[in-house]
């Protein structure tokens, strides 16, 4: 299925977001990360100089692991983490412009969405995955709702207030998986803080 990420989600379905963090970092982070299973990794671009740690990012990112931008808002930002090679490209909004230019380059768009005309608007537009932001402020009962009139094939990711206590409650829902920031990776944060943090979703996860 084209701009799905489906299968980047076998092993551990979530969406890191490293906020914050510092290119002289990111190697080392990223690559823990990826050993632990989790193949989704986002740079959000009001971090310090995230196009070169987007860049480094993507060079270490193989074939199974999907890596990118996020709180990308105009095309010129699409264009640039194109550039510097990374392939997700993840908004807190729903920008046609964004969408589509993501796709026309062949890169995995992933808008943000908060109401059902903004879901289908992303839909319309050839998004395959949309970001439900605020997750917890919208709640798992507008999740299930959601999911019962977006097309089966659309994945959503759960973003804002997931942690490894209601993980479980939203993917039972209908999310695909769950888009986690400070609950892996605060800046400051090495090696040794986030493994814990990976292995506790991981844990949750394999009780359901």
């Amino acid at each position: 299925m084209p701009y799905s990420f489906d299968q980047y989600f076998t092993e551990l379905p979530i969406i890191s977001i490293l906020r914050g963090i510092n290119p002289e970092e990111i190697v080392n982070i990223g690559q823990t990360l990826l050993e632990h299973g989790n193949h989704c990794i986002e740079v959000p671009l009001n971090s310090p100089r995230p196009y070169e740690s987007i860049e480094r990012l993507a060079k270490i990112a193989d074939e199974n692991s999907l890596c990118g931008a996020g709180t990308v808002t105009d095309v010129e930002q699409v264009q640039r983490i194109y550039d510097v090679g990374a392939r997700l490209v993840v908004s807190p909004n729903c920008n046609v412009d964004v969408i589509q230019k993501s796709i026309e380059l062949g890169m995995t768009p992933v808008p943000g969405i908060a109401t059902p005309s903004e879901a289908f608007k992303a839909i319309d537009a050839g998004a395959k995955a949309l970001k439900l932001f605020p997750a917890t402020s919208l709640g798992i009962d507008f999740m299930k709702a959601i999911r019962t009139v977006v097309p089966d094939d659309i994945a959503f990711v759960a973003t804002g207030g997931i942690n490894p206590t209601n993980i479980v409650a939203w993917l039972s829902a209908g999310a695909l998986g769950a888009g986690i920031g400070s609950d892996i990776y605060k800046p400051g944060f090495n090696t040794n803080d986030i493994v814990p943090r990976i292995n506790a979703f991981r844990d949750s996860i394999a009780k359901r």
